[in-house]
């Protein structure tokens, strides 16, 4: 009989963090964030100060040691009761607008927001992913350039080194192309859905290793939905609506782990 699985809380993941969980609780933590793109962006960043702490602490002379580290160890505490208080600020927070919004809904209707909100300013890459499927869009139109439909996801990667996550059955391949970027070749390729029609796949490596959950961003006319899996990042850009696109790279995103 398979065991029933208690809900993860914040004090399981500092406590994973901190490696203080016993192996069998490490392993239902981590099965929990394989599929929660978002708290795995929170473990992996968490996991990279406490490293980084714990490296700044191995590069200390020995005869400094003693005072130095009982310091740093108060701070790497003091770090951690802090990121579990911000987190809470948050929930509060949050609870607070829900309940805001909430009654402002009974009130005075429908505040007509969407429920996704930029933050901040798309990565760069999705700039390149919106000119690279003006590209296609271009190359299309034109007889004289044929589409390269083949899609062969080992050749990408031995050329390229992006991995290319499962297509959903279903869809077709129309076109595939290795497109220059500022971050190096990219691979642009041209689907066509019955969910949402012709779109485009981008995908490329920024330079940098990160965990981005599926996030929206408008450029132009486009509607794009961009997501981060370690070294490679990646873009899916349509005229579509946003749920559309995001059930769409919510389940390529899963395909890569």
């Amino acid at each position: 009989m398979n065991r029933r699985v208690e809900s993860i809380t914040e004090i399981d993941f500092q406590a994973y963090v901190d490696d203080e969980l016993p192996p069998a609780r490490r392993i239902e933590v981590e099965a929990h964030i394989f599929h929660h793109t978002a708290e795995a962006a929170r473990v992996m960043a968490d996991l990279r100060i406490r490293d980084e702490l714990r490296l700044a602490l191995a590069d200390i002379p020995r005869p400094q040691r003693g005072i130095t580290i009982d310091a740093a160890l108060r701070l790497e505490r003091g770090l951690s009761r802090d990121r579990i208080l911000r987190r809470v600020r948050s929930v509060a927070a949050v609870a607070i607008l829900v309940g805001v919004g909430w009654l402002a809904h009974v009130q005075v209707g429908p505040l007509g927001v969407s429920q996704v909100v930029a933050s901040g300013p798309p990565p760069a890459y999705v700039t390149d992913a919106v000119m690279a499927h003006r590209a296609t869009l271009v190359r299309a139109a034109m007889h004289s350039q044929r589409g390269a439909p083949t899609y062969d996801p080992a050749e990408i990667r031995a050329a390229t080194a992006i991995v290319m996550p499962t297509l959903p059955q279903g869809w077709e391949v129309a076109d595939l192309q290795i497109f220059p970027s500022m971050f190096g070749p990219s691979v642009e390729m041209v689907i066509r859905t019955e969910a949402f029609g012709t779109g485009s796949l981008f995908a490329v490596r920024p330079g940098k290793f990160d965990v981005v959950p599926v996030s929206l961003a408008h450029k132009d006319d486009f509607t794009v939905v961009y997501w981060q899996v370690g070294e490679v990042a990646y873009a899916l850009v349509a005229k579509a609506d946003f749920q559309d696109l995001d059930k769409a790279a919510t389940g390529l995103a899963e395909t890569l782990y």
